[in-house]
This record gives C-alpha cells, sequence and structure tokens, in this order.
C-alpha cells in the first residue's frame, strides 16, 4: 500500500469511496430488492381481480413509469383513453384496471394477473351498463397489444429520464434519492428490461395478431423458460372461461386437454405469465394453510375459479322455445357437452373435429416432457402434462357469454357455428361487447364494432373456422330453439 493511502487523505479519500459505495448500495437495494408483503384483500373476488400472482419481480414495470407512459407515448395507442385503448378494464373504487395488480419491489411496480385474460365484458343493449364478468373468457382486452404498446414506448428514443421524471412531477413529487434512483437505475433498467422482453416476443410478429381476447400462451413458455427449439408453429387460442374449473382430478384442462391437475394449471399459467420459481416456492409453502391471510395466493385463485359460476342470462328467454330446444339439445349436443356424458370432456381426435389443427400442432411432446422436468427439486413439481391428438369436448356452462367460438375464436355467433364452414363469416369485427340476443354472441359487424374493434380473417394461419359440423343439419326451427335453450345453459 502507497505511503499516500495510508496518510489521513488517502484514509479519508477511502472512507469517502465506502460511503459511495454504500449510497450506491443502499439505491440499488431501494430500487431492485426492498420488497413488501403484496396488498391483501378480503374478497377472492377482489384477489382474483386485483391481487398478486408473483410477476412484478420479474415483469412488472415501476408504477410510476408504467402511469406516464399513454401520456407521453399516445401515438402507439389504437385510440384515446390511456389504457383502456387497449381494451383494459375498469371497475369503480380500484386505482389500477382489472387484471393488473401493483406490488413494491424496491419501488412499486405494476404487472398482470388471471383476471387480465379472463375477465368479460358485455352490454345487453348500447346505453345498457356494461356488466363485467370475472372468470369469463376476456372478449375486449388485448395482451399482445399490452406489450406491444409497452415494447414501443422503450424503443422510442424520449424513453428517457429526463422525459419520465418530468411527466412524473405532474403527479407525484418524488424524493430526491428517488429521483436518482429513477434516473440512474430505475428507468434504464426498465427501458432494458422492456427492450430483452420485445426480443423475446419477436417470433409473435411473424404471425397473425392476437387480437383481443386471444393469446399465444404456450409458445412463449415452450420457446422460453424451456428451452425448445424455436418454430413456426401459430397457437392463438380464444381465452376460456375459468368458472367451475374444479372438479374430479383427471380432467382436461385447456383447449387440446394437455394438462390433468388444476393445481399444475394454476400454477404453470403463473409461471407463464412471469411469476419466478422463488417467488412460486415461496407462494406453495402456503398451499395448505387454512386461514386465509396466509393461505397462498395461487391457492385462493384455484378455490375462485373453482367455485365461480357463470352468470345467468340477463335477458328474457322464451321458455317454450327453449323446451323444445333442450329435446334438440339432448339429440345433438349432449353425448359430448353434457357433465357425465358418454364423451363430455374427452378429447375429440382432429380428424373428426376438423378444427384448425395449428394450436394442437403448437404442443410438442418435447414440450411436455420438458415441462414435467422444469419444476424437479421443487415441492410443487409437474407430471400432468402431455401431449394429445385434438380438442377436448368442453362445457358449455354461460356458453351464451363465451363468444367468438371454437378453440381461435373463429365463428362469431351460436348461429355462425350451426352453419356450414362455408357459409360461416370468413372475416368480421372481434372486441366489440353489445350482446347478440338473436344470434347469440356479440355483434360484430357495422360501424360500430368496426369502430370498437380488431378485423379477424380466417384466411390466415390458425384462423380457420373450418370444423365442427355438429348441428349444421338441423332445420331452421330446430336451430332457432337450440340457441334458445342453450341462452339458458
Amino acid at each position: 500500500m502507497s505511503s499516500w493511502l495510508r496518510g489521513r487523505r488517502g484514509r479519508l479519500f477511502v472512507a469517502a469511496l465506502a460511503v459511495a459505495g454504500l449510497g450506491i448500495g443502499v439505491v440499488l437495494w431501494n430500487a431492485f430488492y426492498r420488497e413488501r408483503p403484496a396488498p391483501y384483500f378480503e374478497s377472492d373476488e377482489d384477489h382474483f381481480l386485483y391481487g398478486s400472482i408473483g410477476t412484478e419481480a420479474q415483469n412488472g414495470v415501476p408504477y410510476w413509469i408504467w402511469l406516464v407512459l399513454p401520456r407521453i407515448f399516445p401515438e402507439f395507442l389504437p385510440g384515446p383513453g390511456g389504457y383502456a385503448a387497449l381494451g383494459l378494464l375498469s371497475s369503480g373504487g380500484h386505482e389500477l384496471p382489472i387484471g393488473l395488480s401493483r406490488v413494491t419491489i424496491g419501488v412499486p411496480r405494476v404487472s398482470i394477473n388471471c383476471a387480465f385474460c379472463h375477465t368479460t365484458s358485455v352490454r345487453t343493449a348500447p346505453d345498457a351498463p356494461r356488466l363485467l364478468v370475472a372468470g369469463g373468457p376476456s372478449n375486449q382486452t388485448s395482451t399482445q397489444g399490452y406489450l406491444r404498446f409497452l415494447f414501443a414506448c422503450a424503443s422510442d428514443p424520449r424513453f428517457t429520464a429526463d422525459v419520465i421524471l418530468a411527466e412524473i412531477a405532474r403527479n407525484h413529487r418524488l424524493s430526491a434519492l428517488e429521483r436518482l434512483s429513477y434516473r440512474l437505475v430505475i428507468i434504464p433498467r426498465t427501458r432494458k428490461k422492456l427492450l430483452e422482453m420485445k426480443d423475446q416476443y419477436a417470433w409473435a410478429d411473424r404471425n397473425p395478431d392476437w387480437g383481443p381476447g386471444r393469446v399465444d400462451p404456450f409458445n412463449p413458455m415452450k420457446f422460453g423458460n424451456l428451452g425448445q427449439t424455436m418454430d413456426a408453429t401459430v397457437g392463438n387460442s380464444d381465452t376460456m372461461p375459468v368458472w367451475n374449473a374444479g372438479g374430479s382430478e383427471g380432467r382436461a384442462y385447456h383447449w387440446d386437454g394437455l394438462n390433468t391437475s388444476l393445481q399444475e394449471v394454476v400454477l404453470s399459467s403463473a409461471l407463464g405469465d412471469g411469476t419466478t420459481t422463488r417467488w412460486l416456492d415461496r407462494d406453495f409453502a402456503r398451499w395448505n394453510a387454512t386461514e386465509s391471510r396466509e393461505m397462498a395466493s395461487l391457492r385462493r385463485v384455484q378455490n375462485y375459479i373453482g367455485q365461480r359460476r357463470p352468470p345467468k342470462y340477463p335477458l328474457a328467454v322464451d321458455a317454450g322455445l327453449a323446451a323444445n330446444g333442450a329435446a334438440v339439445y339432448k339429440a345433438q349436443c349432449a353425448e359430448c357437452h353434457d357433465d357425465g356424458a358418454k364423451r363430455a370432456g374427452a378429447i375429440i381426435p382432429i380428424d373428426e373435429i376438423g378444427t384448425d389443427p395449428s394450436r394442437l400442432a403448437m404442443w410438442t411432446a418435447s414440450a411436455a416432457t420438458a415441462y414435467n422436468a422444469y419444476g424437479q427439486g421443487h415441492a410443487w413439481a409437474f407430471k400432468a402434462f402431455r401431449k394429445t391428438n385434438g380438442y377436448v369436448a368442453v362445457s358449455l356452462d354461460g356458453i351464451w357469454l363465451r363468444a367468438p367460438y371454437l378453440h381461435n375464436g373463429s365463428v362469431p355467433t351460436l348461429a355462425d357455428l350451426l352453419e356450414p364452414p362455408e357459409a360461416r363469416p370468413k372475416r368480421f369485427w372481434r372486441g366489440f361487447d353489445l350482446l347478440d340476443s338473436v344470434r347469440v354472441g356479440f355483434v360484430s359487424a357495422g360501424a360500430e364494432a368496426e369502430r370498437s374493434g380488431t378485423l379477424f380473417d380466417t384466411n390466415l394461419p390458425g384462423n380457420s373456422n373450418a370444423g365442427h359440423t355438429y348441428g349444421t343439419r338441423l332445420s331452421p326451427e330446430s336451430k332457432r330453439a337450440l340457441m334458445e335453450y342453450l341462452k339458458t345453459r
């Protein structure tokens, strides 16, 4: 050691460096590691809608940055209204839209939860209030649109500390230390993380857009965590309802029945949304707790969707016509769609069902093996992932609220589904939440549907509306009766 460093000035210099290093360490710890408990919701439904599933550490966007992005970059949104332009739904009394949680990890962070893709919006008339149904299939929210908005913001040269801090200052006064943290660490790291995610999702740009109410749920996990070789598969799927998700072990879950354990479906869905294995280990340690405040977050989600029931059809039903339709249903549909029936919940081979095979081809035997191996060494290890040869004959509970139909959302109404594939609409608008009570589905044509929705083209890969020809040869009277009965399911 030099004599200078051994001297008084040298010691002071070293002490100053130590203090500076400690200060930087405090800034970094505050920015990225100081974790506070997630907000607790007394209601299981509120927990489902706004509670954390552990995605904030991996994919969370710092709240104050998230809040101001629509004001800085409105041109990257499809219209006015901030995040609502992407179909994010809001309910009175809650700060964040449905499907987003806020947890402090260093700083408050915002990230998605299960309700982001599993909440339905419906209106029974143009001037009727909007009904929001937790656990239903998303019909308006654009998951891909939300991600692409964040990616576009991070790619813009205006994503800088000067611009973002100036906009944050319009809402909130950060302390001097917070401003330093945001300027030196948080804003640059947020931009870097979003650009990394943009690269990770680059494969999706070659495929048709997901559009509102749809998602490719497994290719991100397949290409990312599971380390599978990048391929050209299209896994675009309509989001499913999660009501009545309970039942006996061995039930087939997801469109192709790729898993038979509800617990594994809940845990793996959280991983697919960005939950870390570290968070999952901690949450799963509380899985069997009986006190609600100590219960695992994901166990609360599983309990909620296992008991959640779909809402009743909100308009009048012609009882006589529905009674006639019940007989048609029993003869034409019950074998596959009635609980306890011969083929209910069974995998219908693709050669029989004849619907678009893309979603089925996306999930491979290799991916199933990799997922079962992914959790080895963890208490929540998987074992029920598999590869199947068709699509599940799903229950029709709440079928009136599940349009568009088929696994890829390629048929706008039940009336269209009861027509031969060649007579079904080739292009329509999806994402409009006005109920079509005559054809049973959502309004998918006309100026308002076009203004509010996104064009769906059945000629694009993965979007075919072929197959499921059951009931297409019924008389017009029998079809009307069947649709009236299905409103009561």
